[in-house]
C-alpha cells in the first residue's frame, strides 16, 4: 500500500471576529496518498481554496492537525513550515504566475535556482521537464509568446521540476478552451497515476471529473462527500 501523504484531522478555520466572523472550514477531516488525483468541489464560499491553503501550510487552522508526509506542520515556526511547504508541495494556480521577463526555460530554473541548486543542473533538469511535459521546442518563448494552455504547462513543470511529492492546483483549467482544459487535466492524472504523486486539484470545472480518481464535495466549510470514482 502506498503510504499516506497528506492528511488533514479535525481542522477548523474561522475568518473575522464576532458577528462578522465566517467558518471557513468546520472540522474537516481527509487524507491523501500518492497516485491519487483528487478534485475538491463546491460553490463560491464552500471552503475549498482554504482547505487547499492549509494542506499546502500556507494557512495554519485554529485548531485541528495537519500531516504533510508524516511530518505534523501545525506547531512548527514559519521558518519550517516554509522548509516543509519547498522540500514536499508544488503549486499550480490558474493564473500561472510566471515571470514574464524570462522564457519558459528560465520560469522553470528558478525554482531550483531558488532552492540553491546549480545553474548548469537547474538548466539540464528544466529543459529534461520541459520535454516531459511537451514543451521541448518552447523553452525560448516568453510568456506572451505562449498560449494559455502552453502558460500552464510551464508552470505544472516547475511545480514539478523539485520533486515535490505533492501537486496543489488551483483552478488549473479555468481560464483556459476545451482542449488546452483537457490536456492539462490529463497531464496532471498522468503526473500522479505515472510519476506516483499526490495531486489535489480544487476546480469548480466539470472537465475534470472524468480525470480524476477521487472527488470531494464541499458546503458551508464542511466535507459533504468524498467518494472513489475509478
Amino acid at each position: 500500500m502506498l503510504s499516506l501523504s497528506l492528511a488533514v484531522e479535525s481542522i477548523n478555520l474561522t475568518y473575522g471576529e464576532g458577528h462578522a466572523a465566517i467558518r471557513a472550514l468546520d472540522d474537516v477531516s481527509l487524507s491523501f496518498r500518492a497516485r491519487e488525483m483528487a478534485l475538491v468541489m463546491g460553490p463560491s464560499g464552500s471552503g475549498k481554496t482554504t482547505l487547499l491553503s492549509v494542506l499546502g501550510c500556507l494557512l495554519t487552522p485554529d485548531s485541528g492537525s495537519v500531516s504533510v508526509m508524516g511530518e505534523f506542520s501545525t506547531g512548527l515556526s514559519e521558518d519550517k513550515r516554509g522548509l516543509l511547504r519547498q522540500r514536499n508541495i508544488g503549486y499550480v494556480f490558474q493564473a500561472f504566475r510566471l515571470f514574464h521577463s524570462l522564457n519558459a526555460l528560465e520560469n522553470v530554473m528558478i525554482a531550483m535556482e531558488i532552492a540553491g541548486r546549480p545553474r548548469g543542473e537547474a538548466k539540464d533538469a528544466s529543459l529534461q521537464m520541459l520535454e516531459t511535459v511537451g514543451l521541448a521546442d518552447k523553452q525560448k518563448l516568453k510568456p506572451k509568446e505562449l498560449s494559455g494552455g502552453e502558460k500552464q504547462r510551464v508552470a505544472i513543470a516547475r511545480a514539478l521540476i523539485n520533486n515535490a511529492p505533492i501537486i496543489l492546483a488551483d483552478e488549473p483549467t479555468a481560464s483556459l478552451d476545451s482542449t488546452s482544459g483537457a490536456q492539462i487535466a490529463e497531464l496532471l492524472m498522468k503526473i500522479a497515476t505515472e510519476q506516483e504523486r499526490l495531486v489535489v486539484v480544487v476546480s469548480h470545472d466539470p472537465r475534470l471529473v472524468q480525470f480524476c480518481s477521487r472527488i470531494v464535495k464541499m458546503q458551508d466549510g464542511r466535507v459533504t462527500d468524498d467518494a472513489e470514482v475509478r
